[in-house]
């Protein structure tokens, strides 16, 4: 299988949505040992460590810095 490939300011999507039912995306904010990630509809930050957020991961939606990238 391959790896998922995201970085900070990625907008994704996870297998499940948040509750509060606005926008099923997220922003990453943070990237370290654990990751965290912001709902684009009501701002609610969630922290995952990276194992975890890797399984409920389902896929990239936009990629910020694929620009810089060369």
């Amino acid at each position: 299988m391959q790896p998922k490939v995201y970085d900070l300011g990625d907008i994704v999507q996870m297998k499940k949505p948040h509750p509060c039912k606005q926008s099923p995306y997220f922003e990453i904010v943070r990237m370290g040992a654990d990751i965290k990630i912001k709902c684009q509809g009501c701002g609610a930050v969630i922290m995952f460590d990276r194992y975890e957020f890797n399984k409920k991961l389902k896929k990239v939606i936009e990629r910020k810095s694929e620009e810089i990238k060369e």
